[in-house]
């Protein structure tokens, strides 16, 4: 643990809060290594420490724990009581910024932004079969929150067979949706 007997220096409360926002961001071998040498305790004690208060502050963001109590219980009794308030007091600093980070991080599916569409008529063609098909040109405008917020323009022709199966599948989509929406 991070504290050691009596007889020898206790680290101070900037090395604890050092050691626990750094496993949080990016644990290493080398966060383990100086916290090994920090803490005076062996490099395979002080990697467990360095993985175990990255598992514990990711715990906390994940469940949106937000009150000391709530962080309190996650420890055991024996727990050093003082270490344990100061863990909790570094978490509950952090994890505004860590939560921050933990939503500008995640990885999301594009949204979209606009749609548009026309149908076309094709009057010239090396194909005679295609001459006087009607068409649907639709147009997608995507929004890529993982790409930095960039945009997409997607454009997608359909004949009206193909048109006629989306919009059968967008309706069965729409009815399960109201069956969901209604339990």
């Amino acid at each position: 643990m991070l504290i050691s007997n009596s007889r020898e220096q206790a680290p101070s409360k900037d090395a604890v809060r050092d050691v626990c926002v750094q496993s949080h961001r990016h644990p290493s071998r080398l966060l383990a290594e100086t916290t090994a040498a920090t803490f005076s305790i062996p490099a395979a004690q002080a990697a467990q420490l360095v993985q175990s208060l990255q598992v514990l502050s990711h715990h906390v963001i994940f469940y949106n724990l937000s009150t000391p109590e709530q962080i309190l219980n996650l420890f055991p009794e024996s727990f050093h009581s003082s270490l344990k308030n100061l863990i909790t007091k570094i978490l509950l600093e952090n994890c505004p910024t860590w939560r921050i980070e933990a939503l500008n991080n995640q990885i999301s599916l594009p949204k979209l932004k606009e749609m548009d569409w026309r149908v076309d008529m094709v009057t010239g063609s090396d194909s005679v079969s295609r001459l006087s098909v009607p068409t649907c040109l639709v147009q997608f405008k995507m929004e890529d929150s993982s790409a930095g917020g960039g945009s997409d323009v997607v454009t997608v022709e359909l004949s009206r067979e193909s048109l006629d199966t989306m919009l059968d599948g967008l309706g069965r989509i729409r009815d399960q949706l109201s069956v969901v929406a209604e339990k």
